[in-house]
């Protein structure tokens, strides 16, 4: 009954983090075109917004490797979160103050989910690989209730208000951080840190990194703009909620399956699948930006470009990096998602007019193929799930 429990609490902090980001994600481009910025002043806001992810995430690793209290880090964050979005009713609405908001709430966002992953796989212990997944399928859960439910509310109520939305939500994510304690398996606070640099030197290591980097780098067109491209395309924000939901419910399942894949394929084959996945799913959103169904199609494919990708992603650092050092291999993950989509962001919004939206996504679609010049360089070998 108590390991049900524990699972229960993970599953529900997953829920409302992962609905906070539902919110973000695909609604914030139009909030910020809604009060007058353009695509370039919105492709550098949200840059600033994964810019952070650079560098926040091996911060808080540090101190969460250092004290060892990774929720209590998790409970600031998640706090600091809720005041950002109260302070954005007070502050002038231009470029300088949003910048600045965006820096602060990215660096305490950044927090949460890197320290989060490790939280759970101590939790976790041993039962990782059948567990994990259903517990982390209900951060898509959370994704869909927000994406879904605040786009049909958007139809009804002002873009103004998603804000507050965002500071409702942000709160119950805090409150809820309370439910769960600190992990009895983690390691506690170290006096010396454990080097990290001969894990970086590692082959696997390295090239996994790299092909990370390389594969967000062609999806940040799609975390910045696709709101903004789907609603210039003259969809509404409930289709647009629906669409982004797709994509989640896709990895909802590959979460669920994904041990399909691993107890049959190396982790070699699977990556080079997820980067070829994610090649044809943003060619298909390039060329076809008016027909809602090969739309569809492609937001399936989420399943590869983040769902098994990410799974895998997981167990590398599980295998590689040992108890002392989950806080600051959690962060390394993180710091190249941001480096990816934020250098993306920054391009996509540079030249989103002068080319077109529809040739950005056909570029980054062809980008992601980039990585399978490294993915030699992971286990030939099959990776048994277990």
């Amino acid at each position: 009954m108590m390991q049900f429990s524990v699972h229960h609490r993970l599953a529900g902090f997953y829920f409302w983090y992962y609905s906070i980001v539902g919110t973000f994600l695909p609604y914030w481009s139009l909030y910020l075109q809604d009060q007058g910025f353009n695509y370039k002043e919105i492709g550098l806001l949200s840059s600033i917004a994964i810019l952070t992810r650079i560098f926040a995430p091996f911060i808080w690793g540090f101190i969460a490797d250092k004290t060892g209290k990774r929720m209590l880090l998790v409970r600031i964050a998640t706090w600091m979160e809720a005041i950002i979005w109260f302070l954005i009713f007070i502050i002038p609405n231009n470029m300088q103050s949003i910048a600045l908001l965006m820096l602060i709430f990215s660096f305490f966002q950044n927090a949460i989910l890197a320290q989060f992953e490790g939280v759970t796989l101590f939790w976790l212990g041993d039962k990782h690989t059948e567990s994990y997944g259903k517990i982390r399928k209900w951060g898509s859960i959370g994704f869909i209730v927000g994406v879904f439910s605040i786009g049909a509310i958007l139809d009804i109520v002002d873009i103004k208000y998603l804000p507050m939305m965002l500071l409702c939500i942000a709160f119950t994510a805090f409150i809820w951080s309370f439910t769960i304690k600190e992990p009895n398996s983690a390691p506690s606070s170290q006096k010396n840190l454990e080097p990290l640099l001969p894990i970086l030197k590692k082959p696997i290591i390295a090239a996994f990194f790299i092909i990370e980097f390389i594969i967000l780098f062609s999806q940040a067109p799609f975390y910045s703009f696709y709101s903004n491209y789907l609603k210039f395309a003259g969809y509404s924000t409930t289709q647009i909620g629906f669409l982004w939901s797709v994509g989640v419910i896709a990895e909802i399942i590959m979460f669920n399956y994904a041990n399909f894949f691993l107890n049959r394929f190396s982790w070699r084959n699977l990556v080079a699948l997820c980067l070829i996945m994610t090649c044809i799913r943003f060619v298909l959103v390039g060329l076809f930006p008016n027909h809602f169904y090969i739309q569809f199609i492609s937001q399936c494919f989420h399943s590869f470009s983040f769902g098994l990708f990410h799974i895998i992603a997981m167990r590398i650092i599980l295998e590689n990096f040992n108890a002392k050092l989950q806080g600051r291999g959690q962060a390394l993950y993180s710091t190249m998602w941001g480096l990816g989509v934020a250098s993306g962001s920054i391009l996509a919004g540079q030249y989103w007019e002068q080319v077109s939206g529809e040739y950005i996504f056909i570029i980054a679609g062809f980008s992601s193929l980039m990585g399978l010049l490294f993915v030699n360089f992971l286990p030939k070998k099959l990776q048994i799930a277990g």
